[in-house]
């Protein structure tokens, strides 16, 4: 009998641990609403707070939604419409009203004492993934004392469709992402956040994201600090120069055949959206799985009544200094096209030719073969493709996509701001780093380091993985990412945990904090296979933008 009530009582901690403590009720301009306490009480959330309205396709996102009452922010169960991965024929998931705010804070807020506010931007190549907390945990940060917001933007044609007129005059995802921005502004404070202090970060395409609201007009003011995580606003895979021409490959691959932006307008007004999420994603024979046919951010015409995200080509923009200029930290991991080479089926079937990036403009056939050649002999010597080489060859994947342009942007945003800027390569693989472990098997020799995205599990809790797991690396990533956020410095003074100082970025002294198990520092052009694309990018970059 007491050996029962024992596993009872037991039991019922268990459970209490579980159970939703409800958070007093916040009023913010939407009307009150009211979260919860996270299981175990290291955090207050809200979830799902609506942010803006859909109020019609391919257009800017409407006003917030009011309510009476008290909205219950208690559940996380939002995302925009999507397909779950590059293949075709997935049934699709989410919803088109899908605009939607997600707040942690710590416990003890005090709103005479308003914290750090850090919002975060997920990627998912603009055409899946969401806020979930079930990847992107606040536990880490929150527990460093700032507040944390995540969001949901629209994807795919829903958030990209560019066709130069007013109906559909692209970027709508990206408005999304400013009119949540603007919420912040507006009711962060209610939380106990500072809407003085707010430091936008993503990853792959959300820092490709923030790397924009950092260029963009529309977004002046709403910001005070950057983190780029392995996404530049000069990867070659975030403007399309040709966005109408996607629009109608994509229209193709659905037995539409028009390049006319009013009729591409009206099929994708009339084709259910699960339609074209579902759809299958082209490809051209031979070209790396990174240049699929995806819908695009765009340099926007100047329509009447319309206000532009972005009306020219990033490159020009930060060569020309007209930008949001504050604090930024940039960087990428080591292993950055492990991942893309790891999920591409016909990796043995490229053709290096055809799967140089598409911001390269040759002025001939033979130049862009030479090139080509080059390319080869730099990555895979006098080896053909095969099994041997994917490691190397997987490269070609990350290093001019992501690596090579998030340096060049460091360097442009160097010599044009007068604002402090922190550039870093991770490459530690501890027990955390999951995505380089799952395609360890595809690949042979496969140096050490990070793929793509694994420095998130430093920095955000997942429910799958113990956070006990890698607490040294944990603690170290989410202190310089929030002592940025509060000190506008990752390191503001060295410790017995970080006893390196992050260098900033200087014409005189261009070094990158490297970050492994044990941290020291690189020239800013690590490897010299970045001076090999800084080389070409300086000779054949594309310079003309035509949305016609």
């Amino acid at each position: 009998m007491w050996f029962r009530a024992k596993w009872v009582v037991l039991w019922s901690l268990w459970a209490a641990r579980l159970a939703r403590l409800p958070t007093p009720p916040v009023r913010v301009s939407n009307g009150w609403l009211r979260g919860s306490v996270a299981p175990g009480g290291s955090h207050k959330q809200y979830l799902a707070i609506p942010y803006a309205t859909v109020q019609g396709r391919y257009q800017a996102p409407g006003p917030e939604p009011k309510w009476d009452g008290v909205f219950e922010a208690i559940e996380d169960n939002v995302r925009c419409l999507q397909s779950g991965n590059f293949r075709s024929k997935l049934y699709p998931s989410g919803q088109e009203d899908c605009l939607i705010v997600n707040v942690y804070t710590p416990l003890n807020t005090r709103l005479d004492k308003p914290l750090p506010v850090m919002v975060f931007i997920h990627g998912g190549a603009f055409f899946r993934r969401s806020s979930s907390r079930f990847m992107y945990g606040p536990t880490f940060l929150t527990r460093k004392d700032v507040v944390l917001v995540t969001l949901n933007y629209r994807l795919n044609a829903l958030g990209f469709l560019c066709l130069g007129i007013k109906e559909a005059p692209g970027n709508t995802g990206l408005k999304d992402q400013v009119a949540a921005l603007k919420w912040v502004q507006r009711n962060i404070r209610a939380f106990g956040g500072d809407p003085d202090n707010v430091t936008i970060f993503g990853e792959s395409a959300g820092a490709a994201s923030v790397a924009l609201h950092v260029l963009s007009p529309m977004s002046k003011g709403l910001f005070h600090k950057a983190i780029l995580q392995s996404g530049s606003s000069l990867s070659s895979w975030v403007l399309r120069y040709d966005p109408i021409n996607v629009a109608s490959i994509r229209a193709k691959e659905m037995g539409f055949i028009s390049k006319d932006p009013h009729e591409l307008y009206k099929f994708y007004m009339d084709t259910s959206p699960s339609d074209f999420v579902r759809a299958n994603i082209p490809r051209e024979e031979g070209a790396a799985i990174v240049l699929l046919e995806m819908f695009s951010r765009c340099a926007e015409n100047n329509i009447e009544g319309e206000e532009p995200f972005l009306t020219d080509l990033p490159y020009n923009i930060l060569t020309s200094g007209k930008y949001n200029k504050v604090p930024m930290i940039i960087g990428a991991n080591t292993e950055e096209g492990l991942l893309f080479a790891g999920f591409d089926d016909l990796i043995e079937k490229i053709d290096i030719e055809k799967s140089l990036p598409r911001d390269l403009e040759f002025p001939s056939n033979e130049t862009r073969k030479a090139v080509a050649e080059k390319v080869k002999k730099m990555y895979l010597g006098d080896n053909e493709i095969a099994t041997s080489t994917l490691a190397k060859l997987s490269k070609l994947y990350g290093e001019p996509t992501n690596n090579y342009p998030l340096i060049e942007e460091t360097n442009l945003i160097m010599k044009t701001s007068d604002q402090p800027i922190w550039h870093y390569l991770f490459g530690y693989e501890g027990r955390r780093s999951i995505l380089k472990r799952i395609l360890n098997w595809k690949f042979e020799n496969v140096s050490y380091g990070a793929t793509h995205g694994d420095e998130l599990f430093y920095l955000f809790s997942q429910d799958i993985i113990p956070s006990l797991l890698e607490t040294d690396m944990i603690d170290k990533m989410t202190t310089m990412w929030t002592n940025f956020a509060k000190y506008g410095d990752p390191t503001p003074a060295t410790t017995e945990r970080l006893p390196v100082k992050w260098p900033q970025v200087k014409p005189d002294d261009q070094r990158a904090l490297y970050i492994d198990k044990e941290i020291t520092t690189v020239p800013l052009w690590y490897p010299d296979s970045m001076l090999f694309w800084r080389d070409l990018y300086s000779k054949y970059r594309r310079k003309l933008y035509k949305n016609t």
